[in-house]
C-alpha cells in the first residue's frame, strides 16, 4: 500500500470521516449492465471519436447505454454529433441545467440519469481502440469483485517526446474510471461544488471506506498528456480541496492540501519537463488555497 494510502487510513482512525457526495441515486431496478458517462462540451471531433469507439463494441449494445451530459446548457454541435450516433448505440443526451464547469455536479447529474450497474465515467478525448474494452471491463468486474477499476492510461501523443512521463498511467481520473453502482450509491457519489479533480477527493473516501481498487492492463484507453501550462485549472482544484475545511476534520483536510504543495520544494531543482510541470501544478494548487482564504472565486473552462 503506499505512503498516501496508509497516511489517510492511519489519520481517519484517529479522526474519523463521515463525508458523503451529493449525488442523487434513483432508487430504480438497473436497465442497462454498464453506463458509460461523458462529460463534455462541444469539441465535435472528439466526441465522434469516443462515441465511434463506443458504437464499434462487439457487445451486445442493449447491454449498456450512454449518457451524454453537456456543459453550459447544450450545444447544437453537441446535439447534432449525438443525434448522428442514436441509431448504433443506446444514447441519451442531457444538457447541464446549471452550476456549468463544475465538475462535481455534472458527473453527480450524470449518475441521477444513469440505468447501469456499472457506472464507467469517460471524457470526449478519451479514446478507446480494442473493440472488446467493455466486454473485458464487464468480465473483471463479474469475475474480480472489485468496486473500482483503473484501466491503463496509455498517451494519444506518444510520438511527441517527452510528453506523456507528466502522468500516472493508473492515475485515479474519471477520463477512464469504473464504479460498481452501489460503491458510488455508498459513497454518495462526487462532492458536488467540488471544480476540479473530483475523483481523487472520491479516491480519498474509496481508500478509507476500504473499497477493491483494481488496476489493470487488460483494458486500455488513451488520451492527451497531463500538462500545466498555466496555473488556472490546478488552482481550481487547491481551491476545491481548500473548501472542504468544513467536511473533513482538520487534520485530513491539511494533509490533502499538504500533498497538494507537495513539489514546491522541486521549485529550487526544475531540471528536467516532468518536475517543472509538477512545479506548476502546486503553485496552482497554493493559489486557489490562497483564493479561498481570501474568498476569491476560482473556477476554469472545460
Amino acid at each position: 500500500m503506499a505512503f498516501r494510502e496508509k497516511t489517510i487510513r492511519f489519520l481517519n482512525k484517529l479522526f474519523p470521516i463521515k463525508v458523503k457526495g451529493d449525488a442523487i441515486i434513483p432508487d430504480t431496478e438497473t436497465e442497462y449492465q454498464l453506463s458509460c458517462i461523458i462529460n463534455f462540451y462541444k469539441r465535435p471531433q472528439l466526441l465522434k471519436n469516443i462515441l465511434s469507439g463506443l458504437s464499434e463494441q462487439n457487445i451486445d449494445k442493449n447491454i449498456f447505454e450512454v449518457v451524454m451530459v453537456e456543459d453550459r446548457g447544450g450545444s447544437e454541435e453537441g446535439q447534432r454529433i449525438v443525434d448522428e450516433f442514436r441509431d448504433k448505440i443506446n444514447i441519451n443526451y442531457h444538457p447541464l441545467d446549471k452550476n456549468f464547469g463544475v465538475m462535481g455536479y455534472s458527473r453527480n447529474f450524470g449518475i441521477n440519469k444513469s440505468r447501469g450497474k456499472y457506472l464507467l465515467f469517460l471524457d470526449d478525448d478519451t479514446i478507446i481502440l480494442k473493440i472488446d474494452f467493455l466486454k473485458n471491463l464487464l468480465n473483471i468486474f463479474e469475475n474480480e469483485k472489485t468496486d473500482v477499476m483503473l484501466p491503463k492510461g496509455i498517451s494519444s501523443y506518444c510520438i511527441i517526446k517527452d510528453q506523456y512521463q507528466f502522468h500516472d498511467p493508473y492515475f485515479p481520473t474519471n477520463r477512464c474510471t469504473a464504479y460498481t453502482r452501489e460503491t458510488i450509491k455508498e459513497l454518495g457519489g462526487f462532492i458536488s461544488d467540488f471544480i476540479g479533480q473530483e475523483d481523487v477527493e472520491i479516491t480519498v473516501r474509496l481508500i478509507i471506506s476500504g473499497k477493491k481498487i483494481m488496476k489493470t492492463n487488460k483494458i486500455q484507453y488513451l488520451h492527451p498528456p497531463l500538462i500545466y501550462s498555466s496555473f488556472n485549472k490546478s488552482a481550481s482544484v487547491g481551491y476545491s480541496f481548500a473548501s472542504l475545511y468544513n467536511k473533513y476534520p482538520f487534520i485530513i483536510w491539511s494533509f490533502l492540501l499538504i500533498n497538494g504543495c507537495r513539489y514546491l520544494p522541486l521549485i529550487f531543482f526544475p531540471v528536467t519537463k516532468k518536475i517543472r510541470n509538477k512545479i506548476t501544478f502546486s503553485i496552482g494548487f497554493l493559489i486557489g488555497i490562497i483564493n479561498k482564504l481570501f474568498k476569491r472565486k476560482t473556477g476554469y473552462n472545460n
